[in-house]
């Protein structure tokens, strides 16, 4: 078992392609600033993992723990979080950056913008990092999942007081779902796609997400380490990668590391839009029905995908079995390294790295000569989730369920 790659034979330096400046330094900064409003921020770990590097044959490897996120268990609270504190900013006539989160879930506040219901679609993580911030800032919020959710994470979202259900859709036909509810009865969508006229919300959301590379790239700064040679990303919608990319080639300019982005193969839009190489994003379609609930994304984000279009090195998709694995090397480290309890979707980029390291021919040693990965290369890994679902981490990691003799008996 292997992957399918492709290389970007076109990448651009920073500033030669896709328009940065809605990740630019000040815009991260200011984002990270709202962030740190909140009683409940503080940095994530990013943890060293030097025995695992060893054994993989490069130089370091560093991995961003996103389980402790404001107690989410997940990354997406930055973004949704930002984007509705700069929903009511806007709708109060002032820029985030006048406003404190305190001022706007207050009671002159919550009086002057009366009652708002935000609404979204979500596997779980982004819906119940709505459901916090709505309820933090005083408001309502409406969940809608796919088909195959979690009940684990539907009653997550639940417990935060949003009103929320699994619905018999997937992830695409659910975010529809929630933007015709959200114009029947004046709902604000907070989604972390984009398309024609829905622009601004998926914009700040992408902005929130940069919080956690400013926070990377500073804690491997106050260690002593060089920048990052090589960084992976998850990609669902792409909205989380074109995030942290656009900081990376805001911030590092021509120094930007080699970003690969990392996708299921039966939810690889992002890989497809790059493998038909005309320019334009292109969705696939589907059940979508991957171990990796929260990349089963099928339709690009419009704005993040002209970002990973430009400056990305290379597109992966990924079966199923490398997510497992990843959570399996993480969960159970070499002797002194740490523990880094991470989902099926958080865990890919290790489960990728593995493979590309261990692999003695085919394609993923011909992606690991591509990208120079090698004793010299340090390298930047975020786990976006902790333990969300507890069967899929059971079943993985106890259970050792989707390995890749698994998959290949599967396809005999």
């Amino acid at each position: 078992m292997s992957i399918d790659y492709i290389v970007n034979r076109a990448v651009k330096k920073p500033g030669q392609g896709a328009d940065l400046a809605i990740l630019s330094i000040d815009e991260a900064e200011k984002a990270r600033s709202y962030h740190r409003g909140f009683e409940e921020y503080e940095a994530t770990p990013l943890v060293a993992l030097p025995q695992l590097a060893e054994y993989l044959g490069i130089g370091k490897l560093f991995v961003k723990d996103e389980a402790s996120r404001f107690g989410l268990n997940a990354f997406k609270v930055l973004g949704a979080s930002y984007a509705i504190g700069r929903y009511l900013a806007q709708r109060l006539g002032k820029d985030i950056s006048e406003i404190s989160y305190r001022e706007l879930r207050s009671d002159a506040v919550r009086k002057q913008l009366g009652d708002i219901t935000f609404t979204t679609a979500t596997d779980g993580n982004h819906g119940r990092a709505v459901a916090w911030a709505a309820k933090q800032l005083r408001q309502k919020a409406v969940v809608y999942m796919p088909k195959g959710s979690d009940p684990v994470r539907l009653k997550n979202i639940q417990a935060l007081g949003a009103e929320a259900s699994i619905t018999d859709l997937n992830y695409d036909d659910a975010v529809r779902l929630s933007e015709q509810k959200a114009r029947e009865h004046g709902w604000v969508i907070v989604q972390d796609t984009a398309w024609s006229g829905y622009e601004d919300i998926p914009t700040w959301i992408m902005q929130g997400y940069a919080t956690l590379a400013v926070e990377a790239l500073e804690q491997m700064k106050h260690r002593g380490s060089a920048m990052p040679s090589h960084v992976f990303l998850q990609a669902g919608v792409g909205s989380f990668a074109g995030g942290v990319l656009g900081f990376l080639a805001s911030s590092l300019g021509d120094d930007m590391p080699k970003v690969t982005i990392v996708e299921p193969e039966k939810a690889n839009c992002i890989y497809k839009s790059a493998k038909i190489g005309d320019g334009r994003p292109h969705k696939v379609s589907g059940d979508l029905d991957t171990l990796m609930a929260g990349l089963a994304c099928g339709e690009p984000n419009t704005i993040s995908w002209e970002l990973l279009r430009d400056y990305a090195a290379a597109y992966v998709s990924c079966p199923d079995y490398l997510a497992a694995t990843g959570m399996r090397v993480l969960a159970t480290p070499l002797k002194g390294d740490d523990v880094v309890i991470s989902g099926e979707s958080g865990a890919v980029t290790t489960g990728l790295l593995h493979l590309l390291m261990e692999a003695e021919d085919g394609n993923a040693a011909r992606l690991r000569d591509e990208l120079g990965l090698d004793e010299n290369s340090i390298v930047l890994l975020v786990s976006t989730e902790g333990n969300t679902s507890p069967r899929a981490f059971r079943d993985a990691v106890w259970y050792g369920e989707y390995n890749d003799r698994e998959e290949h008996r599967k396809k005999k």
